[in-house]
């Protein structure tokens, strides 16, 4: 099966994201230089807007694109944005998609302001269009979102082996806005409560799996190609789920020489490689592509309440998108 490529998928709301990409640049004007600068090199790539593509096409599976879905998406988008700044200050990040990161121009004090001023700005729009019930499903995603980036730290340090502790993080850090996306979408077009709990249903799943091919392509992407450098999630010592796994196959004395070598990896490109192999060895990347595909199984069931149309059809292909993805 060919999988389409994420501008094939957005065909159905390609002039409204247009549309869309134009009033972002409305809604960002300021009066402050400074912060004008910033927020020119944050946004003047597009990027992939693969969160804003999904408020589009869950409003149009469920009616109409609106003014609406506009507000929502900017809502998202300003929001995931935010905390792509502050990411890259926590990890120390030099670069995001291939280009030097916020933090690494202007130093860590603007790259925090600015991300708070995306946050409130989002907050503030919703508030200004009196869309209370999107503010509502938002704040809810950020508090998910805080509490699972908590969590994981504590995962780090603890080493704690559970599966399910790790896929409730991935639940929390990267699916909770899936679902968010997804449900305010279904939201501006006026949906009614089931469509809007199998859109929400459907984030949540795909979202997932979305995470978990992430998780994978630390260990077979190739970073010329798809922006994130290979083995990132290594050299930063991030549990994830193929790591997880594999040391769940381990003997107690092989689980001790990994962990001294993934603690070490950080130092070194050939211990890097040395661990990335253990991983494969031991069948963490395999069983984690499983665990995608059985969420994205997931997310396609939800689909089945939505009526049929270009939009539905194209949310289905971002399923095997989010599964099958190089980047």
């Amino acid at each position: 099966m060919t999988v389409a490529r994420l501008e094939e998928l957005l065909e159905p709301v390609a002039p409204q994201l247009h549309e869309f990409e134009r009033y972002v640049r409305r809604v960002l004007r300021t009066s402050v230089p400074l912060l004008n600068l910033v927020l020119w090199y944050v946004f003047r790539q597009k990027g992939k807007r693969v969160r804003p593509v999904l408020v589009l096409l869950s409003a149009a599976a469920c009616g109409e694109v609106s003014q609406r879905s506009f507000i929502g998406a900017a809502l998202v988008e300003l929001l995931h944005t935010a905390t792509l700044l502050h990411d890259d200050v926590v990890d120390k990040s030099p670069q995001r998609r291939g280009v030097p990161s916020v933090n690494a121009l202007w130093g860590n004090t603007v790259a925090v302001l600015v991300g708070d001023y995306l946050l409130a700005r989002g907050l503030l729009l919703a508030i200004e269009n009196r869309e209370y019930d999107m503010l509502e499903v938002t704040s809810e995603a950020v508090r998910r979102m805080s509490a699972a980036e908590l969590q994981h730290v504590q995962l780090n340090r603890k080493l704690r082996l559970e599966e399910e502790a790790y896929l409730e993080v991935v639940r929390g850090k990267t699916a909770a806005l899936f679902a968010t996306c997804c449900e305010i979408g279904a939201l501006s077009a006026g949906a009614e409560p089931q469509l809007r709990g199998a859109l929400r249903a459907y984030g949540e799943a795909v979202g997932t799996a979305f995470q978990l091919r992430d998780d994978v392509l630390d260990y077979i992407g190739a970073g010329r190609l798809w922006g994130k450098p290979r083995w990132k999630d290594l050299q930063e010592r991030k549990l994830t789920l193929p790591v997880l796994v594999s040391l769940r196959q381990m003997s107690p004395g092989e689980r001790r020489r990994f962990l001294s070598l993934w603690k070490a990896a950080v130092r070194s490109r050939k211990v890097l490689e040395a661990v990335a192999q253990q991983v494969l060895q031991y069948g963490g990347v395999e069983y984690t592509l499983h665990q995608a595909r059985v969420y994205a199984e997931r997310a396609r069931q939800a689909l089945q309440v939505l009526p049929p149309s270009s939009a539905r059809e194209a949310l289905e292909g971002f399923v095997d998108f989010a599964v099958q993805r190089a980047w």
